[in-house]
């Protein structure tokens, strides 16, 4: 790649850009025949918890959500409670969204960044320029029934073209098959470990020792099966594998 992966961020410095490079006006208030502009600190003021809300709004619109559900899921599976940590299953969410969106991020940067910071585009010719990636990443992992679903419920009917989607409906439905394809994952990770679960329990149950925990027996085998089978370079390439970029 000839870009670095701060490029994913790209399309949030993007939106910063109109306050800083661009020449838009100010902030006003029509009262009559004039009007009142607002102090440039009123603008910073915004455009600052604007972006307090895009680390929320990109998870929602990038492979995070997926990603971390599994990992969550995985460590339930496990039965490892609180090992690892939070942090570092977000640490590691965070390091293969960036791998996996890593093409999408290149178009973005291709079609709407860098024309627009050569001056080759306008700001809003740009926002639908870097739109265009994104969209197709989102609409290649959306089911076509929690689209319609979502569709019905925003009152509209079908839709000729991915085109005619709207963000909104797009991202809900986005949402909802990533969790529906994360709960998939998940329950394939949970077989395994299910079943040492109950093959611990039956020879504890069988050997009279009802009072023992069968989770304490288990555990070890867990791990070690995890270890043996290469888990996590298993789980982490098969996320990565489970993501449809368009070409």
């Amino acid at each position: 790649m000839k870009f670095p992966l701060k490029s994913l961020l790209l399309p949030i410095s993007s939106l910063a850009l109109p306050v800083s490079a661009a020449n838009l006006p100010g902030i006003a208030v029509t009262q009559g025949a004039g009007g009142q502009g607002y102090s440039l600190s009123i603008q910073l003021l915004l455009l600052m918890t604007a972006l307090t809300l895009l680390p929320a709004v990109l998870m929602t619109m990038t492979a995070f959500t997926r990603i971390a559900v599994v990992l969550g899921l995985l460590r339930q599976a496990l039965g490892t409670n609180n090992t690892p940590s939070n942090q570092i299953l977000i640490g590691l969410s965070l390091f293969l969204t960036l791998f996996v969106m890593q093409p999408v991020a290149q178009r973005v940067y291709e079609q709407a960044a860098q024309p627009y910071l050569d001056g080759k585009l306008e700001f809003q010719p740009a926002l639908a320029a870097a739109a265009k990636p994104m969209r197709g990443f989102m609409m290649a992992q959306t089911r076509n029934s929690d689209l319609m679903a979502f569709a019905k419920i925003s009152g509209h009917g079908s839709y000729a073209n991915p085109d005619d989607v709207p963000f909104t409906v797009l991202a809900a439905a986005y949402m909802t098959s990533e969790l529906t394809t994360a709960f998939q994952i998940g329950f394939m990770l949970f077989i395994p470990f299910v079943v040492i679960d109950l093959v611990v329990a039956s020879v504890l149950m069988s050997m009279g020792m009802m009072m023992l925990s069968p989770m304490l027996i288990s555990l070890p085998f867990k791990l070690m099966l995890f270890v043996l089978v290469d888990g996590w370079a298993l789980v982490m390439g098969s996320l990565a594998a489970s993501f449809v970029v368009p070409a």
